[in-house]
C-alpha cells in the first residue's frame, strides 16, 4: 500500500489544537494548529513522523537579538512544517506540506537514530549479563525473546553492542574528566592525607574512580571493625554506579570510609576497588563486611579479604 499523500498549503486555516485518536496516535499536521512551547512542536512532529515510518532530518529556526524564536521549521525530504510565533505567545503552524516520494513503513521507524532508545531496566540487564560473561549476541537475543520479538524493541544488536562498550567506561560529560583530575589534585594540596586513584582503560579513558577524605581515613582507624559496602545508580544524567564504604561511630551515626564511581559491576572492577580501598586504609582489613547478595561482589571480597 502506498502511504504517499499531499495536503495543499492553500487549505483554509483553522484554530486547531493537537488531538489524539483512540489508538493514541497524533493527527496529521494541519495549518492553524497551535502550540504553547517550541519543544511541543518538536515532540509532536517527532511522534507523527515515527508513526508513519520516517524521522525528522532537518530543523531550522529564526531567533531575534533578544533571544525570541520567531519561527521554527522542521523538514524531511519534501515534507515540512513551519510554525510562527503569534502575538499571544503561542506558535501557529503556517505551513504543513506533507509530501513523500517513497513508500513509508511505520514499523521501520524504529531504525532511525532519533527513534532509537534503550530503557534503563534494559540497560541494567545488558550490563548484568555482560558482567556475567554472556556474549553480546546471546545477551541481545535474550532481551528480544523476553520482549516478544525484534519489532518490540527500539534498538538493534549493534546499539546493544555500542552501549555495552560505553558502559565499560564512566559516563562523563565534556570536561568532567579534567574537572575530576583538578579536584583530586586540589584536595591533595590542601591535605596530604586525601587519597584518590583513577583507573584508565586501554584508550586512556576513565573507567573507575576511588577517593577518601582524610577524615574518612581517620574514622576508619577508630570505627573500622565492621564496614557496610553498597552500590547504587546515581539518578542524574550520567546514570553511573556509585559505591560507598560506610561505618558507624560511637554515637550510632553513619560515617563515610570512602567513595567510588564504577563503570560496571563485575568481579574484576570490585577487586580493583577493594584493593584500592584497602591500600588507602593502610592494608588493615575490617573484621566484617556487610553487602547485598551480589555474587560478583562476594567473589571480589573472597579474593581481596581472604
Amino acid at each position: 500500500m502506498n502511504n504517499s499523500f499531499n495536503v495543499s498549503e492553500e487549505v483554509e486555516e483553522q484554530d486547531n489544537n493537537v488531538e489524539f485518536n483512540e489508538s493514541g496516535e497524533v493527527e496529521e499536521p494541519k495549518k492553524g494548529m497551535y502550540f504553547i512551547l517550541k519543544q511541543e512542536i518538536y515532540a509532536y512532529y517527532a511522534k507523527y513522523t515515527k508513526q508513519l515510518g520516517f524521522a525528522i532530518a532537518y530543523r531550522t529556526q529564526k531567533v531575534t537579538r533578544d533571544g525570541e524564536v520567531k519561527y521554527i521549521g522542521i523538514e524531511y525530504c519534501k515534507e515540512r512544517v513551519k510554525a510562527t510565533l503569534q502575538k499571544d505567545g503561542r506558535y501557529k503552524l503556517t505551513i504543513a506540506a506533507l509530501e513523500h516520494t517513497h513508500d513509508l513503513i511505520p514499523t521501520d521507524s524504529r531504525h532511525f537514530p532519533m527513534n532509537k532508545r534503550i530503557l534503563t531496566p534494559v540497560k541494567r540487564r545488558l550490563e548484568v549479563n555482560d558482567a556475567a560473561g554472556i556474549g553480546v549476541a546471546r545477551n541481545f537475543h535474550s532481551i528480544v525473546v523476553e520482549a516478544g520479538g525484534y519489532k518490540a524493541l527500539m534498538f538493534d544488536e549493534q546499539d546493544a553492542r555500542n552501549y555495552i562498550q560505553n558502559a565499560r567506561r564512566l559516563r562523563l560529560g565534556v570536561g568532567d574528566a579534567e574537572s575530576i583530575t583538578f579536584y583530586f589534585h586540589k584536595m591533595r594540596e590542601e591535605n596530604s592525607n586525601f587519597y584518590s586513584t583513577i583507573d584508565l582503560d586501554e584508550d586512556g579513558c576513565m573507567r573507575n574512580l576511588f577517593w577518601a577524605h582524610a577524615r574518612s581515613r581517620a574514622g576508619y582507624k577508630a570505627f573500622g571493625d565492621v564496614v557496610s559496602f553498597d552500590t547504587t545508580y546515581l539518578t542524574n544524567k550520567y546514570d553511573m554506579l556509585f559505591a560507598l564504604f560506610v561505618g558507624v561511630n560511637h554515637h550510632g551515626q553513619s560515617i563515610l570510609f570512602g567513595c567510588g564511581l564504577l563503570s560496571n559491576e563485575n568481579t574484576k572492577i570490585f577487586v580493583w576497588l577493594f584493593k584500592e580501598w584497602l591500600s588507602c586504609m593502610s592494608d588493615t582489613s575490617p573484621k566484617a563486611i556487610i553487602t547485598d547478595q551480589c555474587r560478583t561482589m562476594q567473589n571480589a571480597i573472597e579474593i581481596v579479604f581472604p
